[in-house]
């Protein structure tokens, strides 16, 4: 996944760009806030209810569905809906956030577990804020939860599509008029990004982003090419090697 222009850009297996909106930080606190208001008159009436049948149960078993419940009822709320609705609260449907994996595929079971789980980090004396300080550490505005489970919150239904970069073998890219002359560029160059163009789909996100990091921008900054605006580095890439490719015949 790379950020670009605050949108998260994620190249898919099938090379399709699908492009997220990041949640904004106001958005989340306020789904935050209403889950919370929501979770608060549910453990009031909770009370209500456990406070009738205190007079036909048991004491003991009464205060052992209590404990448990007003311990775990606030990780219930927020991993079961998470899991079941696509990676969305209450709270967060109201707003038009939600929950994904970094790859852009929709969270389950495990990942609503682990990333509320740690909520902990922000409701615990001591702990309070260590996962709001987290969000403004690094670029993907995670939560410790967020970093352990691999998710981030984006904006729900704007999810957008671009066309389909790779694999060009023929003809010529859409996006050449934005790569320059290609004056200087070696055959080793070429084979690298080639290279790289062809395994980028099947990396992990991580050596995805190294990959571009040590091996595209290098070469961008030689030649000048200036990135495009919401644009996956991906596309120029291919753009280069296959204008270079025509260039010298290699294609």
């Amino acid at each position: 996944m790379i950020l670009v222009n605050d949108r998260y850009l994620v190249l898919t297996p099938e090379k399709v760009v699908i492009s997220y909106q990041h949640a904004g930080y106001g958005a989340r606190i306020g789904a935050h806030l209403v889950d919370l208001l929501i979770v608060g008159v549910t453990y009031m009436v909770f009370g209500l209810l456990i406070g009738i049948a205190g007079m036909i149960i048991t004491p003991g078993l009464i205060a052992l569905v209590a404990a448990v419940f007003f311990t775990f009822g606030i990780f219930a709320y927020f991993i079961i809906c998470e899991a079941l609705w696509q990676g969305q609260t209450l709270g967060k449907r109201m707003v038009k956030i939600q929950v994904v994996h970094v790859d852009g595929t929709p969270v389950g079971w495990r990942a609503a577990f682990f990333r509320n789980i740690l909520r902990v980090a922000d409701f615990v004396p001591g702990f309070y804020g260590v996962g709001f300080v987290t969000m403004f550490l690094n670029e993907r505005s995670q939560r410790l939860g967020d970093i352990i489970s691999g998710t981030v919150v984006v904006q729900a239904n704007e999810v957008l599509q671009g066309f389909t970069p790779a694999p060009y073998k023929v003809g010529v890219h859409p996006l050449e008029y934005s790569v320059g002359e290609l004056a200087g560029m070696t055959v080793p160059e070429y084979q690298a990004i080639k290279r790289l163009c062809d395994r980028f789909p099947f990396l992990p996100i991580d050596e995805q982003h190294k990959s571009i990091v040590s091996i595209w921008e290098p070469f961008r900054e030689r030649q000048h090419i200036s990135p495009l605006p919401n644009v996956h580095p991906i596309y120029q890439m291919e753009a280069v090697v296959m204008k270079f490719g025509r260039m010298k015949n290699l294609v």
